[in-house]
């Protein structure tokens, strides 16, 4: 089985975040990039089903950075066989929009019987690029999975929703997201580590998956950052009097100073 996973950096979720002097981008001479935390469950099931499987190629494939090459090899230390990195001066500050229709030129020169991804990044939370890719490739899509199970040329998937599970099926080729509680990605180990140094990562630009930089693509800009409102700090009201007294002071204060009564 050939399964391929869309892997993003982002910011490692424990660094402080700074914005720029432009107010329109993030500092990042100081900033750790990591695999975005849902796609890093997606390699361990890509991983993980090719194992149960005993056949097939796992590919991990992102559009970005040049720097997004050393989370590549993250994944390949984890047991995925080989990096696709999409590159190109064209593709810098791309919106979701963009990033959908390249990933999904690139796929239509891959074979594969199953896509996974997480279904969000940490860093824009648009939530956009499995959707539009499935639209693209005319493949089922079977979101924020828990659980997993290939059978026949078909996947059933167990979903959480409100109050309950839901089991859904696709034929495949199809494409799953994540969700927490599917797996704990694996650390890599020292052996695997040294055996990713073989393994291969192909860089790729525009031309090379049959596109073009096109003007009428659309782009959404970034208008300003701001950080959050500070916060002012709160008030004790459990000190001192009866519970009563206590309750008329948390009225009084949610009713006068907070507005909310």
């Amino acid at each position: 089985m050939d399964i391929v996973v869309l892997m993003k950096q982002v910011p490692d979720t424990a660094a402080l975040i700074q914005i720029d002097d432009d107010n329109v981008n993030i500092k990042t001479e100081d900033v750790k990039w990591v695999i975005n935390p849902y796609d890093e469950l997606a390699v361990e099931e890509a991983i993980r089903i090719r194992e149960k499987q005993g056949a097939g190629k796992v590919t991990v494939l992102t559009v970005g950075m040049e720097s997004a090459a050393a989370n590549i090899k993250t994944a390949l230390a984890m047991g995925a066989d080989e990096g696709i990195l999409i590159g190109d001066p064209a593709l810098e500050k791309i919106d979701p929009q963009i990033t959908a229709k390249v990933i999904a030129a690139a796929l239509k020169n891959l074979h594969f019987d199953l896509i996974i991804a997480g279904p969000r990044a940490l860093d824009d939370d648009a939530s956009y690029v499995p959707a539009a890719v499935s639209v693209y490739l005319d493949i089922p899509l079977l979101p924020t999975v828990i659980r997993q199970e290939i059978i026949s040329g078909k996947i059933r998937c167990e979903q959480v929703v409100q109050d309950g599970i839901m089991v859904v099926e696709a034929n495949l080729p199809a494409f799953m997201t994540t969700q927490r509680g599917l797996n704990e990605p694996r650390y890599p180990s020292l052996a695997n580590i040294m055996k990713a140094k073989k393994k291969k990562i192909h860089t790729k630009t525009l031309a090379d998956i049959g596109l073009s930089p096109d003007p009428k693509w659309h782009k959404t800009p970034t208008v300003s950052l701001a950080y959050p409102p500070g916060r002012s700090a709160g008030k004790v009201v459990i000190e001192g009097g009866t519970a009563g007294e206590k309750a008329a002071r948390l009225l009084n204060l949610l009713r006068d100073k907070a507005g909310a009564l």
